[in-house]
C-alpha cells in the first residue's frame, strides 16, 4: 500500500470519549506505546504492572477503557478500571524493535474481536476469536512482497 493511500487516518483524533469509555490505540496519550504491555531490555513481553498502567494513563477518568496497538486480546482491571484490548482482525503476529526487539504473538490466525454488554452495573465482555479465510490473505500479503506477513498470518506467529 502507498504512503498517503488512506491520509484521513492521519487526521482522525487520538482518543474517542463516550459517555463512560475512552477508545484509542496505544495510550491516550501515545499513539506507538503498549498500554498493557511493558517490552523489558531482554525482550520478553510481560503484563504492565497497575503503576505502569496508571502512568501511562495519566488522567483518564472512565471506568471502561478499549485499547489496541499490540494485537493481543486481553481484559484487564487496574485501578478501578476495566481495560479491553479486542485483539486483531488480521495480522496475529509481528515484531518491533522498540524499545528493544521483541514479538507479539496470538499463536493462531483467527480473527478476533470483542462484544461488550452493560450488565448487573458494569461491563461483561466476551473475547471472540473466529475464523475466516486465511489463505486468501496471506496469498495478498504475498502478492505484495510480504512473505513475512503471510507466514504471521497463516500462524500467529512472529517467527518460524
Amino acid at each position: 500500500m502507498e504512503a498517503g493511500t488512506f491520509p484521513w487516518l492521519g487526521e482522525l483524533p487520538l482518543t474517542l470519549a463516550m459517555p463512560g469509555m475512552v477508545l484509542f490505540h496505544g495510550t491516550p496519550r501515545r499513539d506507538d506505546v503498549y498500554l498493557l504491555e511493558t517490552v523489558h531490555a531482554s525482550g520478553i513481553v510481560a503484563l504492565a504492572s497497575d503503576a505502569e498502567i496508571a502512568e501511562r494513563l495519566g488522567e483518564v477518568e472512565p471506568a471502561l477503557l478499549l485499547c489496541g496497538h499490540t494485537h493481543i486480546p486481553r481484559v484487564v482491571s487496574s485501578g478501578g478500571r476495566l481495560i479491553v484490548n479486542p485483539g486483531s482482525v488480521g495480522l496475529q503476529a509481528y515484531t518491533d524493535t522498540a524499545p528493544v526487539r521483541h514479538r507479539m504473538e496470538t499463536g493462531s490466525p483467527e480473527a478476533r474481536y470483542a462484544v461488550l454488554e452493560r450488565r448487573d452495573g458494569g461491563w461483561g465482555v466476551d473475547l471472540i476469536q473466529i475464523g475466516y479465510d486465511v489463505e486468501s490473505a496471506a496469498d495478498a500479503a504475498l502478492r505484495n512482497g510480504r512473505p513475512d506477513w503471510a507466514y504471521r498470518i497463516r500462524t500467529g506467529r512472529a517467527e518460524a
